[in-house]
């Protein structure tokens, strides 16, 4: 039978006061942002669920997809007894990888890491019952933080997936990867999905889908403020707009101010305002050239062993080791 445990290193009172930061510091700014991982409350989940479904939005399908084709070799060249993944979520994904190295004889421990401690035990009671022969420990965290709690012991390899690299401009992607390898041994690895560069249609679609679902998980950041926060912002009064930085390489989802308005943050007692069409930046998805996931990822401190991608050259999934 599978054995399980939960590190908590995150409560509801850190989320709350790193909402309150998040709010204050993003909507005082100019630009006016904030950052993603406010999406997701339940019903955000459930609205991104959704998008995952969408016939717009490959990069789920996608990686999935190149998962099920590369995952033998990953696990051949891999070789690790511990598979820790960051932002675990429902380890609907995982689960590939799982097969895969339970198949090659060497996995004994999974390591589930989430900021949400209920979808982090709703996931491991599942595991628990499909892998009896695998050691689960779960860690609630943020990747951004806590990477120096994981639990050590073993050949590791860390799992980032689903191209939420993206979500950080480069300094903040060095920045995690120096993370990533001080805490990881000479000879344990990371595996790193990542979104790659393609036409611009496709990709502006894949965040601006014609049902429009990617537009209410844009604007359910304002429901979390109002609920969290008790502020008033109207809503419906803001439009979802996704747009390709053609420089920079990332998409943009931002919401925009279909009038002007005075919002109230009672919580914060705070007021802001906004200007007719001014926006507010919701959240960056970065997209690479397999030579640039390359590149940060040796400065970081890791040599290269294989770069998997899908016929398209949509996705691109890279095995690298501590070195």
């Amino acid at each position: 039978m599978s054995t399980a445990r939960i590190d908590i290193h995150l409560t509801d009172d850190d989320a709350e006061k790193a909402l309150r930061a998040d709010v204050r510091r993003g909507l005082g700014a100019t630009p006016k942002q904030l950052p993603p991982k406010w999406f997701y409350d339940a019903r955000g989940s459930a609205l991104f669920e959704m998008i995952t479904e969408l016939p717009e939005y490959y990069p789920t399908r996608t990686e999935r997809a190149l998962l099920e084709r590369s995952v033998a070799e990953i696990a051949a060249l891999s070789g690790a007894d511990t598979i820790v993944e960051l932002g675990s979520g429902s380890s609907a994904k995982t689960r590939l990888l799982l097969d895969a190295f339970v198949t090659a004889g060497t996995l004994r421990r999974y390591v589930p890491q989430d900021v949400s401690e209920s979808a982090l035990r709703q996931a491991m009671d599942a595991l628990a019952a499909e892998y009896p022969q695998v050691e689960l420990h779960g860690v609630v965290g943020d990747f951004t933080r806590h990477l120096h709690l994981l639990p050590g012991g073993g050949r590791r390899m860390v799992a980032f997936l689903g191209g939420t690299i993206g979500n950080l401009v480069p300094a903040e992607q060095a920045e995690f990867l120096a993370d990533v390898r001080s805490v990881l041994a000479p000879g344990e690895q990371l595996l790193l999905g990542t979104g790659l560069v393609i036409d611009e249609e496709p990709l502006v679609s894949a965040y601006d889908d014609a049902a429009g679902i990617t537009a209410e998980f844009n604007r359910n950041v304002l429901h979390v403020i109002n609920r969290e926060l008790g502020a008033d912002f109207d809503v419906e009064s803001f439009a979802h707009v996704a747009v390709w930085d053609r420089v920079d390489e990332w998409i943009e989802m931002r919401l925009r101010a279909e009038r002007a308005m005075r919002v109230r943050i009672a919580e914060l007692d705070m007021e802001v305002e906004f200007a007719e069409g001014e926006e507010l930046l919701t959240e960056i998805s970065a997209k690479f050239h397999v030579e640039g996931v390359h590149t940060i990822l040796e400065r970081a401190g890791f040599a290269v062993t294989r770069t998997w991608s899908d016929p398209e050259e949509r996705f691109a999934l890279t095995l690298a080791t501590a070195s």
